[in-house]
């Protein structure tokens, strides 16, 4: 197969800004005009997500510093249930943004964290509140309190429900699907 000077030049192109991940760039093609590009996928990756991914230590501070329940995410990018479930806990966290936080946790990339919430499947929900302590306890003790843990995928919809039941005083939740 030959490549023309023109093909070339756009390739090239494109791969520098492919791995600069730039949003939009222009090529010049010699003897011709300028043409722009506009990278839907890049922009789409760097959409703002209502479910922040944490790392280990992050999550520690959250833990003692309450502003609002957290519901954990533990997910490997490998694992198929935890991809099926993902667009699920980003619209519930959409819903659900600044009453409860949402925060995902790569398994792989936080195996000591993992171990320590034992985490033994994927993907795994923990519902976790604050403890405050009790009149006439001293602080400094646990200050998160375990309200569910769910291994497996579930839906938008079971997600919104056990929020419900257990951060806001809701009804039981129907059996998770």
């Amino acid at each position: 197969m030959i490549y023309t000077l023109t093909t070339q030049v756009f390739v090239l192109c494109l791969l520098v800004n492919v791995l600069q991940n730039a949003r939009a760039f222009t090529c010049t093609f010699p003897g011709r005009n300028s043409v722009a590009f506009a990278s839907k996928s890049t922009t789409a990756m760097n959409a703002e997500k209502a479910a922040m991914e944490v790392t280990g230590a992050e999550l520690e501070v959250m833990l003692t510093e309450w502003d609002q329940p957290l519901l954990l995410d533990a997910y490997a990018t490998w694992c198929g249930p935890c991809l099926m479930m993902a667009p699920h806990f980003e619209e519930a966290a959409k819903e659900l943004e600044g009453k409860v936080r949402f925060v995902k946790m790569d398994t792989d990339k936080e195996p000591d964290m993992a171990a320590r919430l034992n985490i033994m499947g994927l993907p795994t929900l923990m519902f976790l509140d604050e403890v405050a302590p009790k009149d006439g306890e001293a602080a400094g003790g646990a200050t998160a309190a375990l309200k569910n843990k769910i291994e497996g995928a579930i839906s938008k919809q079971t997600i919104l429900e056990l929020c419900d039941y257990h951060f806001f005083d809701g009804p039981v939740p129907a059996t998770p699907n």
